[in-house]
């Protein structure tokens, strides 16, 4: 098993972030990166719920920074702090000009995709096809540490493929590590890079979770991050008994109330757990300022429509919204109406 050398990890532990209110780290609680999901918008409705997670973009590759709208790509509220960009790409003198871009723009981390398996990621030489490349992986980490000193960081599978043993996971976060990348989050399932879609690559696989716990006893001056199938904050908190963090996907963005547990319980926040209604109208404001600068309801609200999940009314909010949300006219007055249906008095 390779050794990695620990002078150099404690280096790089002092360049880590923390969140500074409380005695833990953002990355004790993270929302995944999900393409078309976490946004802006979705991100500031997120920061509504929990103060002290730690949100990540969309990816968003080098090309389209170098090449298209930086601020497009980049721009955000400095309510969403503490935030990470990610990246994709495989080119390290690119990357560590976009990772630049993101120090630049106020960004807290800057995390390289090598976990996505769709076949546009791999025709374009990045996402978990990068999982047989460590060499090359470490090259680009290694250019972006040198261009910045916000965090870099890396997102894997376990595996890809048919290279899925534990020895050459070590191999692959040893040889990273080196480079000087001291937080790994790590989705606890190998990737199938032909054969099943992306959708599929996030269910079929097994979940691993023991490969992911033992990584943290074998490299125990790295941050790992465990990603993959977390679905309540009761088995989050066990996973932090293995791992230092836990970074949550989609039943954060398809049932967003289970955020706003997450200051108290894993961040040991005494405040009190804030309300479905009072987040609506937290975000009323921002909806009025999004839609004087030209954005749709409908860019917004598609974001919340999972909020009152399980909920009585749940379906009639959602329903309301998505009905009247598109309007070329819709304004927050639709937001406010689909509230009504969640009251126990309408009927």
């Amino acid at each position: 098993m390779s050794v990695v050398n620990s002078a150099k990890l404690k280096m790089i532990e002092s360049n880590k972030y923390g969140n500074g209110s409380t005695k833990y780290k953002a990355s004790r609680f993270c929302v995944a990166p999900m393409l078309d999901w976490t946004d802006r918008h979705c991100r500031y409705f997120h920061r509504l719920m929990s103060r002290h997670a730690l949100l990540y973009t969309e990816m968003v590759t080098t090309g389209a920074l170098i090449h298209g709208d930086q601020r497009r790509f980049l721009q955000f509220n400095a309510a969403e702090h503490p935030l990470a960009l990610q990246l994709g790409g495989s080119n390290p003198r690119e990357l560590a000009i976009c990772a630049k871009m993101a120090e630049d723009y106020g960004y807290d981390e800057v995390n390289l995709n090598v976990g996505c398996p769709s076949d546009r990621v791999q025709n374009g030489r990045f996402g978990a096809c990068l999982m047989a490349e460590p060499a090359l992986v470490a090259e680009c980490v290694a250019a972006m540490v040198q261009a910045v000193s916000i965090p870099v960081t890396v997102k894997s599978r376990i595996g890809i493929d048919e290279q899925d043993s534990y020895q050459e996971l070590v191999q692959f976060v040893a040889t990273v590590a080196d480079a000087g990348c001291r937080t790994f989050i790590v989705h606890a399932r190998k990737a199938w890079l032909s054969g099943l879609s992306p959708k599929q690559n996030r269910e079929v696989p097994p979940l691993r979770y023991d490969m992911v716990y033992q990584l943290k006893i074998d490299f125990p001056l790295l941050e790992i991050i465990l990603n993959g199938g977390v679905a309540s904050l009761g088995q989050a908190e066990a996973i932090l008994q293995h791992v230092d963090g836990v970074m949550v996907g989609r039943e954060a963005y398809q049932n967003p109330y289970f955020l706003a547990g997450v200051d108290r319980r894993l961040f040991g926040v005494a405040d009190e757990t804030i309300s479905r209604e009072h987040i609506v109208h937290q975000l009323i404001p921002y909806i009025r300022e999004q839609l004087n600068a030209g954005v749709r309801l409908n860019s917004i609200a598609r974001h919340i429509l999972g909020l009152f999940h399980g909920e009585y009314g749940g379906r009639l909010w959602r329903r309301h919204i998505s009905e009247h949300a598109c309007k070329s006219d819709a304004d927050e007055s639709v937001i406010l109406q689909a509230l009504t249906f969640t009251a126990h008095d309408v009927y």
